[in-house]
């Protein structure tokens, strides 16, 4: 069970000032949803973030030290709601020790880092090895990380400072050639809980409550046509959500038709709102009427699966790596599983964990739909033959 708490007060108080340097939605308004996952032990802080109104949640998770004080695995936007909603916590159960930083490619988990740190001088900020930055690869107190207080993780966990209550697992650095991709799991062996950033996901069926703080932009998804008028209601905030899963996880699926940019400019004259929070009448997306069938085989029931996006183009260029990650995580005994995006807490077992890397092993393939990946995997091709990126490995 979970418990929500919310204090808006007023709009400046969700006003998130540096919004500028990742521009996407919802740009400087940005509202916090706390959860309390375990009484007195683990909570949650959700916002949201997208493009072209298709919007994910973005998750933070304080833990309760045995020793007293907090551990921040992940940190979200510090408006002055979310600071306010910490606060609380903190009031009850001592200040923050540490604060996490599990990824070095996923920016829009890092340019939270800096400006949250600020917040909190006392805090000593632990960050995943290998960090870069693109186009320049910066010192990390160039990108806003305290000089005297970051810390890089070290690859044993038992010599982390963390290492009386948590184990840590790294993935990678995963050359891309562009960059790199690295992640770092989190367990709370008190707890049983485990943490990860992108790694690992599961979706719910009805959008998460941050979701529905505005619903536009599940109504928006929720149209056929330009010229609907989609009423607000519990069906309709469902189907732009589960639609919305699909966009975020396979860009085009086999239920999304291309678009037909004739038709899309025809049908501006009859858009029911040509204003520009509605990208001006502009609506290119056509789907096909058993679309709802994508959704279903990609939830299969609420279980853990790794995001198509990360099975075509990342992990299989280090699956014997993946693999022994994997099975390190799944050595552990944790009963719940928080990912830093769509559904949570996650009710799981280090098994149902491990077979979701299953497609990266030789006598299994992967069970999504090839008709639903040929975009990712058109992707794939392209930049592979290209150079861009290297080939996936055998």
């Amino acid at each position: 069970m979970t418990t929500e708490t919310t204090k808006f007060d007023r709009p400046e108080d969700l006003n998130w000032r540096y919004w500028f340097t990742v521009p996407i939605y919802p740009y400087g308004r940005r509202r916090t949803i706390c959860k309390e996952v375990l009484k007195d032990k683990i909570w949650t802080f959700e916002q949201i973030q997208g493009i072209f109104y298709v919007i994910v949640p973005i998750r933070m998770t304080a833990i309760k030290l045995d020793r007293g004080g907090l551990l921040i695995y992940a940190p979200v936007a510090p408006t002055k709601e979310c600071l306010r909603l910490l606060q609380e916590i903190i009031d009850l159960h001592g200040e923050i020790k540490y604060i996490v930083l599990p990824t070095i490619s996923a920016v829009e988990h890092k340019v939270f880092v800096g400006p949250f740190a600020r917040c909190f001088p006392s805090a000593k900020v632990l960050v995943a090895p290998n960090q870069w930055s693109f186009p320049l690869n910066l010192p990390l107190s160039w990108l806003g990380l305290p000089a005297k207080r970051t810390q890089i993780l070290p690859l044993d966990s038992s010599q982390a400072p963390t290492a009386d209550e948590f184990d840590y697992a790294i993935l990678g650095p995963v050359d891309l050639k562009l960059g790199w991709f690295e992640e770092v799991a989190f367990f709370h062996r008190s707890s049983g809980t485990l943490l990860v950033t992108d790694m690992i996901v599961s979706l719910p069926e009805d959008p998460p409550a941050i979701i529905q703080d505005n619903p536009y932009p599940l109504l928006f998804h929720a149209k056929d046509d330009a010229a609907d008028i989609v009423k607000d209601n519990a069906a309709n905030r469902r189907k732009g959500w589960q639609r919305i899963c699909l966009f975020a996880l396979y860009f085009r699926s086999s239920v999304l038709n291309p678009p037909q940019w004739g038709k899309v400019f025809r049908d501006l004259f009859r858009a029911s709102d040509r204003s520009a929070k509605a990208f001006f009448g502009i609506f290119p997306f056509q789907w096909q009427p058993d679309w709802q069938r994508c959704f279903h085989n990609l939830r299969d029931d609420g279980r853990l699966f790794v995001a198509p996006i990360l099975q075509t183009l990342i992990l299989n260029r280090s699956p014997k790596a993946t693999l022994e990650w994997a099975d390190k995580i799944a050595s552990w005994n944790f009963q719940r599983v928080i990912p830093c995006h769509f559904d949570s807490p996650i009710t799981a077992t280090p098994q149902e964990f491990r077979q979701a890397f299953a497609f990266l092993e030789e006598d299994n393939i992967s069970t999504l739909p090839k008709d639903d990946v040929r975009l990712l995997k058109q992707i794939d091709a392209s930049l592979t033959n290209t150079g861009i990126i290297p080939p996936p490995l055998k």
